[in-house]
């Protein structure tokens, strides 16, 4: 199975390394996304807006053949479920990474501070507590230094979606701030944070408990996770 792997805010394609040997040796192909804006600290970002990397995706599916699995973490939630929404045949699971889909007219985080066209990583006092569970004082500095500004109109727009179909594209929620338990009880409560989610016909869960960064603070255990529902997707 070809495995697409979408970064969340300020990471590139590097940012899976700890992921990827255990779809490899399954015998999957993986293809770790860097996206428009992401390719250094001193990349252009104007006019980068959160379809351009809807769009980026969506070219990657485009130049493989057959159906592919859409991983997406934390704001790679929202691009993968528009690329679901474009090409719903062509996706045989997207699995949601401490994320979940954004639907129609939501941003992911138009509260960021920005500097320009682009948002820097946020000082880790800005971070609620359980966004930094098993994130070490090492792992925050290794992050720090590799983390590059994203995109401010990634963060800013709202998504616009047209087809329905996405709905039939199976997904899977790994949990990791919070667990599966919490986020079903939002769904049954029609919060409106898990309206688009309680739409999907076939969700599956997988609890991961740590911080919003497991490729970092358990990659070994993600990768597995991962794994299992790529099993699920035939």
């Amino acid at each position: 199975m070809d495995i697409i792997l979408v970064p969340g805010f300020w990471l590139d394609a590097s940012s899976w390394d700890g992921v990827t040997p255990a779809l490899v040796e399954a015998g999957h192909r993986v293809h770790p996304l860097t996206l428009p804006g992401l390719e250094s600290a001193d990349a252009p970002r104007a006019g980068i807006g959160l379809r351009t990397h809807i769009d980026a995706v969506v070219d990657k599916v485009d130049s493989l053949d057959g159906k592919v699995v859409l991983v997406g973490h934390s704001g790679g939630g929202a691009i993968i479920h528009g690329v679901a929404d474009a090409r719903p045949d062509r996706i045989a699971r997207a699995i949601y990474v401490d994320s979940g889909p954004l639907g129609e007219g939501g941003v992911i985080n138009d509260e960021l501070p920005d500097d320009g066209d682009g948002i820097p990583l946020p000082p880790w006092e800005a971070f609620e507590d359980e966004d930094l569970v098993d994130l070490t004082d090492e792992l925050k500095a290794v992050f720090r230094a590799r983390a590059i500004p994203e995109p401010k109109g990634v963060a800013f727009d709202q998504q616009h979606l047209t087809n329905t179909a996405r709905y039939d594209v199976p997904a899977t929620i790994i949990a990791c701030e919070f667990p599966s338990s919490l986020l079903k009880e939002w769904m049954d409560a029609g919060h409106p944070f898990t309206a688009e989610p309680a739409r999907i016909r076939d969700v599956d869960y997988v609890d991961l408990p740590t911080g919003h960064w497991p490729q970092f603070t358990k990659p070994g255990e993600l990768g597995q996770a991962i794994l299992t529902a790529v099993n699920h997707s035939g």
